[in-house]
């Protein structure tokens, strides 16, 4: 007697779950990687410590992620205080979880926070810091997202 392996396939429900936690993490990752970005950029430009630069590359991230994240519901007609609270709601854990990730792995890498801006270091360490965020990410987002929570909030909007 053959022993059969049984694979279970995802049910539609659980895929549905998995891109809707997907393009969720990407929408999260692309708010949070324009402001790493841009505060990596600032900080190495200006020469400021690791400690600077990762304190101006969070704040920049948490603020391009909620804005990215309140332009539909502004544009939708809501105030700018509800827009504000659902993207809180929304995106707080995520940018979070991302930015940890994010910024471990750029001081993980050796020389990647005192790499310059035209080698291909900080470029390639950035986009694999990136990267990393994102799958770290990706699995609370879709927990929190099947329980009707975080970016689920936002959802509607989008």
């Amino acid at each position: 007697m053959k022993n059969h392996l049984h694979h279970s396939h995802p049910t539609a429900n659980e895929q549905s779950l998995n891109r809707v936690a997907f393009m969720a993490t990407v929408h999260c990752l692309s708010g949070c990687a324009i402001g790493e970005v841009a505060g990596l950029v600032i900080g190495t430009a200006l020469g400021w410590s690791s400690a600077e630069t990762i304190a101006l590359a969070i704040t920049l991230a948490f603020l391009s992620g909620y804005l990215l994240t309140m332009l539909p519901i502004l544009r939708a007609g809501y105030s700018c205080k509800a827009a504000m609270r659902i993207a809180l709601a929304a995106d707080t854990v995520s940018i979070a979880i991302m930015e940890i990730a994010d910024n471990l792995m750029m001081l993980t890498i050796p020389g990647a926070m005192n790499a310059s801006l035209d080698s291909l270091l900080f470029w390639g360490s950035l986009a694999s810091a990136l990267v990393i965020a994102g799958i770290a990410a990706f699995p609370v987002n879709r927990w929190l997202i099947a329980r009707g929570r975080g970016h689920a909030l936002a959802h509607a909007y989008h």
